[in-house]
């Protein structure tokens, strides 16, 4: 009896093939199963370090969106009252362009600080707060790119320095740059004159984890609408408000000189 006990833990050869038998065929499915197990395991460690090692990449390169407009209609001149003459009022010129006077105060002659309205990213929201600098520039010394040398007088706008409120747990300052540059400028040909404008906007900043898994085609789209929509938002004052208040302008100029 115990040798056929014996006999069930040991192998057998049985035409010229080892057969296991009893406790050792268990065994070796468990342990078979138990291999597969760890590979299965290592797999998804792989999986997860590369997706981890992507997300680290992603974050660490960081992601830049831009957008620009331009803007080219009739400009109706009078001439007691040249738009030149209008641009070189520049606090005139930034009310009719960011008439809330809640959401902006002057600085110096030439900054004023602007808390802009929320802008919507995916999961994220911010409140920008954006100093902004208005400059004239003649006699072609020093114009922004694309405008020609000939134009008279060009108001300049760029930002110098911005603030992010609402991502203080999000992103660090230095994980984020904005850049905003825009020219207006009347071109005059012969009798005629247009009001000619360009604005840009680029933003660049590190992924945070909560983006870092959205597909770079989302991130791309979502960020070219909020951007095209912050630049349409600001050729739309300029052809409504700012012409109003040119033609206010002339109007003022018009009856003192009468």
């Amino acid at each position: 009896m115990g040798e056929v006990t014996a006999g069930l833990f040991v192998p057998q050869r049985q035409h010229g093939s080892i057969l296991r038998t009893g406790f050792h065929f268990s065994r070796g499915k468990w342990k078979g199963q138990q291999l597969k197990n760890i590979w299965v395991w290592q797999c998804q460690a792989v999986t997860q370090s590369k997706s981890l090692i992507a997300i680290k990449n992603q974050m660490l390169n960081p992601s830049t969106y831009s957008s620009r407009i331009a803007t080219d209609i009739p400009l109706y001149e009078s001439p007691g009252a040249s738009f030149d003459q209008y641009l070189e009022d520049k606090p005139r010129v930034f009310k009719a362009i960011f008439p809330d006077k809640r959401r902006s105060q002057q600085l110096n002659e030439e900054e004023w600080r602007i808390q802009m309205l929320p802008i919507q990213f995916l999961f994220l929201t911010v409140w920008p707060v954006v100093d902004m600098r208005l400059r004239c520039k003649s006699e072609g010394k020093d114009y922004p790119p694309n405008v020609p040398r000939n134009i008279t007088k060009v108001l300049e706008l760029v930002i110098t320095r911005w603030e992010l409120q609402g991502l203080d747990n999000v992103l660090e300052p230095s994980q984020f740059t904005l850049g905003v540059k825009g020219a207006l400028y009347p071109d005059r040909l012969g009798m005629r004159s247009r009001l000619k404008g360009q604005l840009e906007i680029n933003i660049s900043f590190a992924l945070p984890p909560m983006l870092a898994l959205v597909p770079e085609d989302v991130r791309q789209s979502v960020a070219e609408l909020v951007l095209k929509r912050l630049v349409e938002n600001m050729k739309d004052k300029v052809n409504g408000s700012l012409l109003a208040d040119y033609s206010e302008f002339k109007r003022k100029k018009s009856n003192n000189l009468v």
